[in-house]
């Protein structure tokens, strides 16, 4: 553990570092710690604070910047998670004080407000797990010129559609055959069940009204396949390039390609365990967010699973302030998302 001044030296060049980007020199402290201490008293503290590897020299000035192992010091010893934030948490509270007809309605209306809130990126995603959803009913509407959409329904009401050809000759009535029989033998079962069926059962009932079934199973599997996805939503993409220190930007391609795998945003966002955790730099071993922090919060809907909350910016983030909205987001989401359910039961 530090001693109370080197904690104070810490956390000002953790804020100012924050506030500038600039590397932080005593002379800049002097002024601005809430204690009396000389110029020279605090570069001693700095040079103990570097040699414990919290803060580093960069190449640009005698100053210091905080290092990964100093800023995840600071956020678990120095850091107040109930910072004055009254205006900001009301703004959440009105801005999802809304009717919203579906749960991705919701969870993605907070990623876009949470990323306004930091100016950085937000990442949310729904609290159903999608090997336990049931299928509520199945559809097929003809749009014309053998154009098909097929419509899947899961017990929270969420749809999934998809649409396709069908070869000619294949007339309405058999279509709904098809449909009776989807619904008949799966309406209720859980979709991974569902989707064993398609693979096993269901082409053998299906042939008694089609001649080929391969191009009819394919679509029935690609909608539920949708409908089992992580629903991951990301809000404040561009934000990512505010607060990038280099001119040449081609590197942030990759990054913004991950953005787009929920799979990927998964395995570092998706194993922070409960309530609000902080993940730095090298911390997450993943060479595209080695300059970059991910905040996250877990919100818990009962049954219904647990959801997650997340904002992804630069390691000099502002972290009072982004944790203290990450927890107000998702103390708000799971008071919301309850309500949902109970009203939608």
């Amino acid at each position: 553990m530090l001693t109370e001044r080197q904690e104070l030296i810490l956390s000002g060049i953790v804020q100012d570092y924050t506030h500038s980007g600039a590397p932080v020199g005593s002379k800049l402290l002097v002024n601005q710690l809430p204690i009396h201490v000389s110029s020279a008293t605090i570069r001693n503290e700095m040079a103990v604070l570097e040699e414990m590897g919290l803060i580093e020299k960069t190449h640009l000035s005698s100053g210091r910047v905080p290092s990964i192992n100093g800023y995840r010091y600071y956020v678990d010893h120095l850091t107040f998670s109930k910072v004055n934030m009254m205006n900001d948490i009301a703004l959440i509270h009105k801005a999802l004080d809304s009717s919203y007809h579906k749960i991705d309605e919701l969870v993605q209306k907070s990623a876009n407000i949470l990323s306004d809130l930091t100016n950085y990126t937000a990442l949310t995603l729904q609290p159903e797990q999608a090997t336990n959803r049931l299928l509520q009913g199945f559809r097929l509407v003809a749009l014309g010129d053998q154009r098909v959409m097929a419509i899947l329904v899961t017990d929270n009401g969420d749809a999934e559609t998809e649409l396709f050809r069908i070869p000619k000759g294949v007339t309405g009535q058999q279509l709904e055959s098809v449909v009776n029989l989807i619904n008949d033998r799966l309406v209720g079962y859980p979709l991974s069940v569902v989707l064993e069926q398609l693979k096993s059962v269901i082409p053998n009932r299906v042939n008694q009204y089609l001649h080929s079934t391969n191009g009819f199973i394919g679509i029935l599997d690609e909608v539920i396949m949708k409908a089992m996805r992580d629903r991951l939503y990301v809000g404040g993409e561009m934000n990512l390039l505010s607060f990038t220190d280099q001119s040449d930007i081609s590197y942030l391609k990759p990054l913004y390609s991950m953005l787009g795998q929920s799979g990927e945003i998964a395995k570092f966002i998706g194993n922070s365990g409960d309530g609000v955790s902080v993940q730095i730099g090298s911390e997450m071993s993943n060479e595209l967010l080695k300059n970059y922090s991910v905040i996250t919060g877990t919100y818990d809907v009962g049954s219904h699973g647990k959801g997650i909350i997340a904002v992804l910016g630069p390691t000099r983030m502002p972290y009072s302030k982004v944790i203290t909205l990450v927890d107000a987001f998702r103390s708000e989401l799971s008071s919301r998302l309850l309500g949902y359910y109970k009203e939608n039961k």
